[in-house]
């Protein structure tokens, strides 16, 4: 392992914790905040996280995120630069503009450490999308790369990542303003499922809608295979993560199985943390895979 810096990353690459410090990867927890109670993007630490978080969805709250302030990631950079140089990856300023806080944090401590160098790189990825690319980026510094070849390795691959997604259920999007009443409930009694992925920026884009959970699945194995290095070839990581459905992410894992039958390693599935499931509830299943450069929001 190439000890000489230190990866970081934030909590809302939705893998877990214990994964994350396994391989040796620094990381800053976001949290949100339901009845004026602040808990953390836990990554499973607590087995109770999870559930306790689907209750208050269930109850009919919606919980509050925020970005992470500049203070708090000078905070977190320092600790983290008393022991050596940083490379930080951040949540993608497409969903947060967190990484503006990180930069300005950044840039304020290398006055203070001159001898040390650190660097934040805007992943412009999400969840365990995000997840995969850091962890390609700890695949690299295991074989000796050095800060500057990961860096320039994100800056040339973030948008090769790609994240495509779909919902299974619509009651939420009601809730937290995203559609109407009126189209939550008739997308309900239709089993009407949105598919979306995120565009060139980082941004989620609904760019068509399905009926049912096993259409959607076999749009997404679509969507890959057009989509995918390699197409139906692929060989390289495919990850899954899921809010609160399990089975559908297993129902996904074994079709994306069968139809690309030379992914690299295991097909992993996470849970979708709080941060991320805060805006789409229960009911989502993304799969992420390196493909063509993400196309911006067009028809």
């Amino acid at each position: 392992m190439n000890d000489s810096f230190q990866l970081s990353c934030e909590s809302t690459v939705d893998l877990t914790y214990d994964y994350v410090h396994g391989r040796g990867i620094s990381v800053l927890f976001y949290a949100y905040e339901v009845d004026e109670v602040e808990y953390p993007d836990d990554m499973g630490r607590d087995p109770e996280a999870l559930p306790r978080f689907y209750g208050f969805l269930e109850a009919g709250k919606i919980p509050r995120t925020s970005q992470i302030n500049e203070f708090t990631y000078t905070e977190y950079f320092e600790r983290l630069l008393q022991r050596g140089d940083v490379l930080h990856v951040a949540f993608g300023s497409g969903m947060t503009p967190s990484v503006e806080n990180a930069l300005r944090a950044a840039e304020s401590l290398r006055e203070k450490y001159p001898d040390r160098r650190i660097t934040v790189v805007d992943s412009l990825c999400s969840s365990s999308g995000y997840g995969m690319l850091v962890d390609e980026c700890a695949d690299m510094r295991d074989r000796g790369c050095s800060m500057e070849e990961i860096e320039a390795w994100v800056l040339a691959n973030r948008n090769t990542v790609h994240h495509q997604f779909f919902s299974t259920d619509m009651r939420y999007f009601h809730r937290s303003g995203r559609v109407s009443g009126a189209t939550a409930t008739i997308a309900t009694i239709l089993s009407i499922c949105p598919i979306m992925r995120l565009d060139d920026a980082g941004r989620i884009i609904a760019y068509d809608k399905v009926r049912g959970k096993k259409n959607a699945i076999q749009e997404t194995i679509r969507t890959m295979e057009a989509h995918a290095q390699g197409g139906v070839n692929y060989s390289k990581k495919c990850w899954i993560c899921h809010s609160n459905c399990p089975e559908t992410a297993e129902e996904t894992r074994e079709a994306v199985k069968a139809h690309f039958p030379n992914i690299r390693g295991e097909i992993r599935i996470w849970d979708i943390g709080t941060i991320i499931a805060a805006h789409c509830g229960s009911g989502t299943v993304a799969v992420y895979f390196f493909g063509d450069e993400r196309w911006p929001d067009r028809p």
